[in-house]
């Protein structure tokens, strides 16, 4: 009984904060312009103008899942206390258990929910470019490089999140030297943003007869995937571009002509490519975009006035300054050194369990003890 008196008075505790999160999602409001926009939806004349009415219903969606999630989350409390109550009158312990794993289950839920407030950048509701890079180091980097390739990919599997390959360059003997990939979904950037940068690996080497243990780099770039009408001027003579032939992941051709395009910003000597889609005007079209997040996004954090502003080739590849390490020898430990959150199950962060990493991250940007990267 004395357990479920603790319950009682936790889940009492969860009432207000599920209130104070309504406040802060301004959930009133939400269900005020949803109306709005219902009645707009049903006025004559609404599907004449159809790139107006795709944004309506896409806006209507995102308020219903908004409201439908916070109230579900009510439902979910008001039962759990009711079976405190039911369980209080019957001391049934199969039940007892039962609660406190609801409990467990709604507390971590709820902490997603405010972590998820913390999401209120200008682009975090986009979705990301993540590009990867090997270190110097050869095929060991190259295949560290491969091994985040496919943690950030479970990671996306794990959220529902849809993964689009844009562009992939085998390593020389495994791995990868540079790929890009596309995560799509509510809020991808807002999460995904703090992974940007260098990751450090120490393990015995695979690669090394000698058994020798090894320290490999990869860097990770994140962008928002930008609106097709964000207007940038670029000249067309800052920009170079070249044409390849494509090659998927494994050394596989993707097609026999020379569709793969790489665009050079000459100004920065930023570059980016793109190889997955069907024509060279489409893998242009995605390189293209690719550009523009990645200038914006430097325009954006060196706090320019304009993209022009932005001066010679980006120094954010410093192996001396990784925000991250995996240890797999002599002991087992994955360590942020931003925020010192760490992990010692190293098989199940490179399978994607890296949301501990991210929330303790977007909770130091919060309590402002880390600067804004």
């Amino acid at each position: 009984m004395i357990l479920l008196d603790e319950c009682k008075v936790e889940a009492n505790g969860f009432r207000k904060e599920l209130n104070e999160l309504g406040e802060v999602l301004n959930i009133a409001k939400a269900r005020e312009e949803l109306k709005h926009l219902q009645d707009q939806a049903a006025e004559e004349g609404f599907w004449n103008d159809l790139e107006n009415s795709q944004k309506v219903l896409q806006k209507t969606k995102q308020l219903e899942n908004k409201i439908a999630d916070y109230e579900k989350m009510q439902t979910r409390l008001d039962d759990i206390i009711t079976m405190i109550e039911l369980c209080m009158e019957e001391e049934d312990e199969d039940m007892q258990m039962e609660i406190v794993s609801e409990m467990e289950a709604f507390k971590q839920d709820l902490e997603n929910k405010n972590l998820e407030t913390l999401l209120s950048g200008e682009y975090d509701s986009r979705n990301a470019i993540l590009t990867f890079h090997a270190g110097a180091g050869g095929t060991e980097a190259q295949d560290w490089a491969e091994m985040l390739y496919r943690m950030y990919n479970r990671w996306a599997e794990r959220h529902n999140f849809k993964v689009q390959l844009l562009d992939y360059l085998d390593g020389e003997e495994a791995g990868l030297k540079s790929a890009s990939i596309m995560v799509e979904g509510e809020n991808a950037y807002g999460y995904l943003k703090s992974e940007a940068g260098v990751h450090r690996l120490v393990r015995v080497s695979p690669f090394d007869a000698s058994g020798r243990r090894h320290t490999s780099f990869a860097a990770l770039e994140v962008m928002p995937e930008m609106d097709d009408n964000l207007q940038v001027d670029i000249p067309d003579k800052d920009i170079e571009m070249e044409v390849y032939r494509s090659s998927g992941a494994g050394g596989q051709k993707v097609n026999k002509t020379s569709s793969a395009v790489r665009l050079i910003h000459k100004p920065t000597g930023i570059v980016t490519s793109c190889q997955t889609q069907r024509s060279q005007y489409q893998n242009r079209d995605y390189a293209m975009k690719m550009l523009i997040a990645k200038l914006v996004e430097i325009k954006e954090r060196e706090h320019l006035e304009k993209i022009s502003d932005i001066k010679g080739v980006q120094k954010e590849i410093g192996w001396g300054a990784q925000i991250r390490s995996y240890v797999f020898m002599p002991y087992t430990l994955a360590k942020d050194h931003r925020t010192g959150f760490e992990n010692g199950n190293i098989n199940a962060v490179m399978d994607g369990d890296i949301d501990g990493f991210i929330h303790a991250y977007l909770k130091s940007l919060s309590h402002g003890t880390l600067e804004n990267h």
